[in-house]
This record gives C-alpha cells, sequence and structure tokens, in this order.
C-alpha cells in the first residue's frame, strides 16, 4: 500500500516530537504493509512549515530509516494558504509532483470560495487533493458540498481511522457514502503518532469489504500520482458488505 497523508516529520507540526517518533511511525507503517509513505506537514498559519524545513527533516527521517520504506515529500496545505505563488506551492507538491497538491479541509465550517480555489489551481495545472473532508460536521450533514471539488478536477482522500470506524460513526457513515457514490480516490492514514490516529491501512482496506475497491484507493491511484502516470479506471463495485475494523489480508 502506498500513504500519501501524514505527518511522520518531528518537530514541524503536530506530530512526533523527536526523530525517534518519526522512526517509529515508519515502522508501524511498515508493519502495515505500506511500502511508501508521503511526509505531508501541515503548511498553515500555527504551522508556517517552509520548504526548505520539510525537506532538511525529510532528509533525516529517510537517514535514519534506511530502507524501511519510501519516504516522499509533501506538504499539507491550508486552504487559505492557497493564494500563495505558484511557485511556492509546487514546492509542497504531493510525492513530489507537481501535478497535485494536498489540501487541508477543516473541520468546522466551509470555505465558500472552496471549489473557486480548486478551480483556480486546476487552471494552472495542479489538482488538489481534498484531505479528510468526512471528517468536517458540515460534510457530514450535506456531502453534496464536495460535487463542485470534484466537478474542478479535485480527488478526495479519506482517513484510514474513519473508513474502519476508529474515528467514530459519524465519520464512517461519511465515508462509507463517499465511497459508494464514487466520490472518493484515496485513502490514506494522516497518521501523527503510531497509537494517536495510528496507521490502519489494512484495517481501513478490509473496511471497504470489495479487494479490487480497496486496492484501488491504497494502491492504484496513489501509485499513479507517484510515478506520475493517468490516474486508473474506479473498479466496478462487487457485492461487498461493510465490514468495520477487520482485518484480513493485506493490499500491497
Amino acid at each position: 500500500m502506498i500513504d500519501l497523508h501524514s505527518h511522520v516529520l518531528f518537530g514541524i507540526d503536530d506530530g512526533p516530537a523527536d526523530l525517534a517518533g518519526s522512526l517509529a511511525i515508519c515502522r508501524a507503517a511498515a508493519a502495515d504493509g505500506i511500502t511508501a509513505i508521503a511526509a505531508t506537514p501541515h503548511v498553515r498559519e500555527d504551522h508556517p512549515t517552509t520548504p526548505e524545513l520539510m525537506l532538511e527533516r525529510l532528509a533525516a527521517v529517510r537517514e535514519a530509516a534506511g530502507g524501511l520504506l519510501q519516504l516522499l515529500p509533501g506538504g499539507e496545505v491550508d486552504v487559505a494558504e492557497l493564494d500563495r505563488p505558484h511557485e511556492e506551492l509546487v514546492r509542497f507538491a504531493l510525492a513530489g509532483n507537481p501535478g497535485y497538491l494536498l489540501v487541508e479541509t477543516p473541520y468546522f465550517g466551509w470555505p465558500l470560495d472552496f471549489a473557486d480555489r480548486v478551480f483556480r489551481l486546476a487552471s494552472r495545472g495542479v489538482r488538489a487533493v481534498i484531505a479528510h473532508p468526512e471528517r468536517n460536521v458540515e460534510v457530514q450533514e450535506r456531502l453534496d458540498l464536495l460535487e463542485p471539488l470534484v466537478r474542478a478536477g479535485a480527488l478526495v482522500q479519506l482517513t484510514a481511522a474513519a473508513v474502519d470506524g476508529r474515528l467514530g460513526r459519524r465519520s464512517q457513515k461519511a465515508a462509507r457514502q463517499l465511497i459508494e457514490q464514487g466520490h472518493a480516490h484515496l485513502i490514506a492514514s494522516d497518521a501523527h503518532e503510531p497509537h494517536i490516529r495510528e496507521v490502519g491501512m489494512s484495517s481501513a482496506a478490509a473496511a471497504v469489504g470489495d479487494e479490487a475497491l480497496a486496492r484501488y484507493l491504497t494502491v492504484d491511484v496513489p501509485a499513479a500520482i507517484v510515478a506520475g502516470r493517468a490516474l486508473p479506471p474506479r473498479p466496478e463495485p462487487a457485492a461487498a458488505r461493510w465490514r468495520p475494523g477487520r482485518r484480513t489480508r493485506r493490499a500491497r
């Protein structure tokens, strides 16, 4: 599996405080069946991450982790930061692919110009990957809020712990509905610590209840982003049962 949203870099945002914490996340990810993980620190007012600091910490974690798994660059960019010059934004490109940018969904409230900002990104050749919208209270009540963003070219990333129910019923219900509607494109851990919003990608893949669709969400789409290939077609849904929290054979 490939995890394109994590806070594995130490001392940079609300992720681990030190290198040991970063390595603990890497070990947990590898044990869960993850072969590549994007380090996507927050880029927002309370965590004013710079590209230089991101790359410095990424190099340190890569060196310490050795060949445990592949570590990729990126940033989780707040909606309010999308007005930055294009040259700045692409330095936070998801997995180093300048065609994608991970954009953070606020947990409360919904920016009225969200779709406009996503469209403006697309006009500059950058496709937004909308992080964890299923955890937003307004989205939980109105899934149609995402439709203009998807029409504008955005992809939707669900948090693994929402998909398998670790974050509660409301987030899980929204995640399930987005998957069923075809408005979810990838699952990622959003891991901050090994045991706080833990990795759990294999549990989320099992909860999808459809092996081909789970592979699409955890392997095929993220692999295409990493490689700079065209996104694969979404598989036809199987008659699957929703299986929160069950762990089965890992997708890799």
